[in-house]
């Protein structure tokens, strides 16, 4: 029986903000490690992925923060393939106090199999078609949603990026991360510094590559409870590129 990806973390000095909480962010990069490590362990990572030309491409995701932990925290990282959708592969994340009784972040992702050269979708049935890799269980149960720009708004462009070597990964376009962070820089600071991010939901629509000019639209508005809602919509030539949605 296949196991879960279990780590215990503490959490370091470069991944938190002016107030010793975790970035948004640094939880992504947790999520991501633990997804290339997870899939090593199963049979479906870089290497043996490389050797057919294939690749995972991260799709969706959506990530609810319960608690964020602090700087020093010890905290418990847990990550497990849930099976095929379609093209779509899921996989869960949850992240628990070191004490693994407080559940701090939930969050859920689908991927996508491309062709490392030609960037097309891949089928892949190797993963379709075994169940013995997957553990069936959820930490949100709906996969991570399609997200599109209220109707009826005019977003405004609030910055724009010039793609440079610190956004690049392995594969030579922008890592998925780095869109989190544009999109926590493109709200005004006052909110990021007094409020608590409690969900965002991020779509992956087109490669960034290097070269690129990034234009980034934002529209804010009020949700439940007294709660802000911020869309983020990253473009290039007038092309969407991802699409974020942050709660606060």
């Amino acid at each position: 029986m296949v196991e879960k990806y279990n780590a215990v973390k503490r959490i370091p000095s470069f991944d938190v903000d002016m107030s010793s909480t975790l970035k948004p962010a640094s939880f992504l990069n947790y999520a991501q490690e633990a997804a290339n490590i997870h899939a090593d362990y199963i049979g479906v990572g870089y290497d043996s992925m490389h050797v057919t030309r294939k690749g995972w491409v991260l799709a969706r995701m959506h990530v609810i923060f319960h608690r964020l932990p602090k700087w020093r925290d010890n905290i418990n990282v847990q990550s497990w393939h849930k099976g095929a959708a379609g093209f779509q592969f899921l996989r869960d994340f949850v992240v628990y106090d070191k004490e693994g009784k407080e559940r701090l972040i939930s969050a859920t992702s689908s991927w996508l199999v491309i062709d490392i050269d030609t960037r097309r979708l891949s089928k892949f049935p190797e993963l379709v078609e075994s169940d013995e890799k997957c553990i069936k269980e959820n930490v949100i149960a709906e996969p991570a949603p399609k997200i599109v720009m209220p109707k009826d708004c005019t977003p405004e462009c609030v910055a724009t990026r010039d793609v440079a070597y610190s956004d690049l990964d392995m594969l030579g376009h922008v890592n998925n991360v780095k869109y989190t962070e544009w999109s926590m820089n493109a709200i005004e600071l006052e909110v990021t510094t007094t409020r608590c991010l409690k969900e965002l939901v991020i779509n992956f629509n087109n490669e960034v590559k290097p070269g690129d000019k990034v234009e980034l639209y934002r529209h804010k508005e009020e949700g439940e409870n007294g709660s802000l809602v911020y869309y983020i919509e990253g473009r290039v030539n007038g092309k969407s590129s991802f699409i974020e949605k942050l709660v606060f």
